[in-house]
């Protein structure tokens, strides 16, 4: 084995005393009851990146039930919902560590989970990790501190490149998340991927159908939250994975007709994506339910597209099937009912706006737009003004006034009549009162009338609401 100290052991050695301390005092608690422990993988490198975190990850000769013993007095809570794996986890102040024994482990040909065999040293554990930058380790319970790389994760480090520690069609017919997991660490760290590990991808792409949706969902996510997820997103299509995983979006890129009538939908929805991210200040910072959106808003494009006389092309109605597909496939990932629900409306509501014309909207349109947006308002208002893309600076520039003056109505109107608090004039127990109905469908209908009339008007208050109603229900109401 290659053990060496140097310059970037010094630098790791040095960004765990400075950032986690705690973990000399966790080695010392294995050390004493004669145990060994490493830091290894993830944290070593963003150690010599020098963009260590508070969750560490270590390796150890100790058993699962030992370092479940060990932890129980080191941390303030343990949890050991990966002991099963070898892994038990805990917290000491803002410090979260997961400590595993030594693996060695192997998956069947068809498994999505591993069969776990405890290996004896580290080297065999280093030997199974996903890739050489993830492959070294800062042992912490000799005399002093030891940096292993036996796989030339450094140099490979230095060079911002992703090779796997063993052959790449071993490691991917192993575990093929870390196909994703590639892809993912090409966004998150500018990282290329070496050819023989590319080609590996697309050969063994069909593979990823074995993992279960919810380490699918959690690695594209990283990936969408990544700095650049244009760089991951693109890896996932080229090499035939988002085939698999999120076929709609491979199928963004439409055939463009010799007259070019229409946009690379693909490159569009990945500008959207850009675009998007560059205004999520409003939303907080990085925003899941806004980048999903701004990838697939356009996802309907493909089932609807028609060619029309002239020359033209049409894509009628691909918000209405859009959101059709972005709610069945995020629901198959495994995504929350919420984020489903949101991203579902963004995609259907992405084109209200362009439905007003040059901006004449009335106050009930105004009224309208902030009903159906809700809570997720601010997300419409950053997604209509990154769906536009076009390079016609003066198109861009008068789309972007008109949107403006939108949203100005939108501040006015919400001063006057609290519009994100928009109810009608009268509540339910007074339409059964004035109807002399028990709770029924005809209450409800009523209710939407009186929202309607409300939307239309404007607060005009109990009594002309009143007036109204009896007249609606005359009107209504059998002979």
């Amino acid at each position: 084995m290659n053990s060496a100290l140097g310059a970037a052991g010094e630098l790791a050695i040095n960004s765990l005393i400075e950032r986690a301390p705690l973990a000399n005092s966790l080695a010392h608690a294995f050390k004493e009851k004669g145990f060994t422990l490493a830091l290894v993988g993830g944290p070593v490198r963003d150690a010599i990146l020098g963009r260590l975190g508070n969750d560490l990850d270590f390796t150890t000769n100790a058993l699962p039930q030992d370092s479940k013993k060990i932890l129980q007095s080191w941390a303030e809570n343990i949890w050991e919902t990966g002991i099963a794996f070898g892994t038990v986890a805990g917290k000491r102040g803002d410090t979260t560590v997961e400590v595993t024994t030594y693996r060695s482990e192997e998956y069947e040909s068809d498994s999505r989970k591993p069969e776990v065999v405890y290996g004896k040293d580290i080297a065999g554990d280093l030997s199974r990790r996903d890739f050489t930058v993830n492959s070294m380790a800062l042992e912490l319970t000799g005399e002093k501190p030891e940096f292993i790389d036996p796989f030339n994760g450094l140099a490979d480090l230095t060079k911002k490149i992703l090779r796997t520690p063993g052959l790449p069609n071993n490691s991917f017919n192993d575990d093929p998340l870390r196909m994703m997991r590639a892809a993912r660490f090409a966004s998150q760290l500018d990282f290329e991927i070496a050819p023989e590990v590319l080609a590996s991808m697309k050969e063994l792409a069909n593979r990823i159908s074995i993992v279960s949706a919810e380490r699918v969902r959690d690695e594209f996510t990283k990936i969408l939250m990544s700095p650049n997820p244009r760089i991951g997103i693109t890896i996932l299509v080229d090499t035939g994975i988002a085939e698999i995983v999120i076929p709609e979006i491979p199928k963004l890129r439409l055939e463009i007709d010799e007259h070019h009538h229409h946009k690379d939908v693909y490159e569009h929805s990945i500008t959207v994506l850009e675009q998007a991210i560059m205004q999520e200040a409003r939303l907080g910072g990085p925003n899941l339910i806004i980048r999903l959106a701004a990838l697939l808003h356009d996802i309907g494009k493909p089932k609807t597209r028609s060619f029309v006389d002239g020359g033209g092309v049409s894509f009628h109605h691909h918000e209405v099937v859009g959101a059709r597909l972005v709610k069945k496939r995020l629901q198959e990932l495994r995504f929350d009912s919420h984020t489903v629900e949101a991203v579902e409306t963004l995609t259907a509501l992405h084109l209200r706006f362009h439905g007003y014309g040059d901006g004449e909207w009335s106050d009930s349109a105004v009224r309208r737009y902030v009903r159906d947006a809700g809570d997720l308002l601010i997300h419409l208002h950053v997604l209509t003004r990154a769906d536009c893309t076009t390079r016609n600076k003066a198109k861009a520039t008068r789309l972007s006034g008109i949107y403006d003056s939108l949203e100005a109505r939108i501040d006015v109107l919400m001063e006057q009549e609290e519009l994100s608090k928009i109810r009608p004039d009268l509540d339910g127990a007074q339409v059964m009162e004035l109807l002399n109905l028990k709770p029924s469908r005809d209450v409800g209908a009523a209710m939407n009338f009186l929202m309607e009339l409300r939307l239309d008007q404007g607060p005009i208050g109990e009594e002309k609401a009143t007036v109204e109603l009896l007249n609606w229900w005359k009107n209504r109401a059998p002979k």
